[in-house]
């Protein structure tokens, strides 16, 4: 086949990169170079253009402080494209924005993105499209849970069976992986912001306190655990008085937190423990010897790792740094497409070309 000397230049010049498009998270990871950019899938825009006026780590720190004509999002939810236009905004700032250091003013990037294991169709080809549109040359999507494993060093090409469990803002997955492939996966929209609401209510119905996102995340991350704490911890929440209208600060304890978010935790242990009873017993046996792996922002829950063990009787680890997983894997695929073809999905196929 004759070589387009356009792609072949842009190929040459542009920077490969892999997305990890995240319910709460977007990282960047370009080829050679690692994740050069990690910041919140926020995005300000202005109530009447429909235009960003912010976008990211700056967007994030305007939740709940807008005036009457901004407005501050996140464009996905549970690990989909709910804002279609505003999403390719925040590729196109993204990608832009890890190509500053090429020497070509527009560059054309070959994009792997990590999709949910449950996304449709449809929820596939949104992502395709607003990549595409955010300048990619080609597109190619994978799985999130394939690419996490790759990410976390799973020996997923062996015989023998590897689980992981990546818990992040939008979606928990869940798989199984032998051979390169997925035996069993599992979707469910249940993971970190989902506890953050959990919070939230918790708050409301046992205090009277009214808090905002930012706080249940920030008490999530400081007190939020699983699993009783060798040493529990207590910290201060602000928020508004419900009855009485007035700001207030209430001192709340580790334990309380846990009791708050026990329902969503429960949720996803049992996910994890309904795909393990379809794993062929060949591959629990390989369980038993390998253990679960935990990636995603999700998996630093304080004793997460400790219930696991408890519950399932396995040996459960968490991924080192496992909020880059995703795209760290995604980074893998891009440095030998051909050969990790086998791990890409749906769309991508079609927009494979050898050039």
């Amino acid at each position: 086949m004759a070589i387009n000397p356009l792609n072949w230049l842009l190929g040459f010049f542009s920077l490969d990169i892999g997305i990890d498009l995240g319910t709460a998270n977007t990282l960047v990871n370009v080829r050679g170079k690692g994740i050069v950019i990690n910041e919140p899938s926020w995005v300000a825009i202005d109530k009447r253009t429909r235009k960003p006026l912010a976008i990211g780590s700056q967007a994030k720190e305007m939740v709940g402080r807008t005036p009457a004509n901004v407005v501050a999002i996140r464009p996905l939810r549970d690990g989909v494209i709910s804002e279609f236009e505003i999403t390719q905004a925040m590729l196109e700032y993204f990608i832009g924005k890890a190509h500053q250091q090429s020497i070509v003013p527009l560059p054309r990037p070959r994009v792997v993105v990590g999709i949910p294991s449950g996304a449709t169709e449809v929820e596939k080809r949104a992502v395709y499209d607003a990549a595409m549109s955010a300048g990619a040359r080609e597109t190619f999507l994978i799985e999130e849970p394939s690419a996490a494993a790759l990410g976390a060093g799973l020996p997923v090409v062996d015989v023998r069976g590897s689980m992981i469990v990546d818990i992040g803002g939008g979606t928990t997955e869940v798989a199984v992986i032998s051979m390169g492939g997925i035996v069993v996966s599992r979707s469910l929209r249940v993971a970190g912001d989902e506890l953050d609401q959990d919070i939230i209510q918790y708050m409301r119905n046992k205090y009277n306190l009214f808090i905002g996102e930012r706080m249940a995340e920030q008490t999530k991350i400081t007190i939020g655990s699983a699993y009783p704490l060798m040493n529990e911890k207590t910290m201060l929440v602000r928020g508004r008085n419900l009855v009485t209208g007035l700001p207030e600060a209430i001192d709340v304890s580790s334990v309380e937190i846990r009791e708050g978010v026990a329902g969503s935790v429960q949720v996803i242990i049992d996910t994890i423990k309904d795909a393990l009873d379809e794993v062929p017993p060949e591959i629990v046996a390989d369980l038993l010897e390998t253990g679960i792996c935990l990636a995603g922002g999700g998996s630093q829950l304080q004793g997460l790792a400790d219930r696991l063990c408890d519950e399932l009787h396995l040996r459960v680890w968490v991924a080192d740094d496992p909020m880059t997983c995703v795209a760290r894997g995604a980074g893998m695929i891009l440095e030998d497409l051909d050969n990790f073809s086998r791990y890409l999905v749906g769309l991508e196929r079609n927009s494979h070309r050898h050039t």
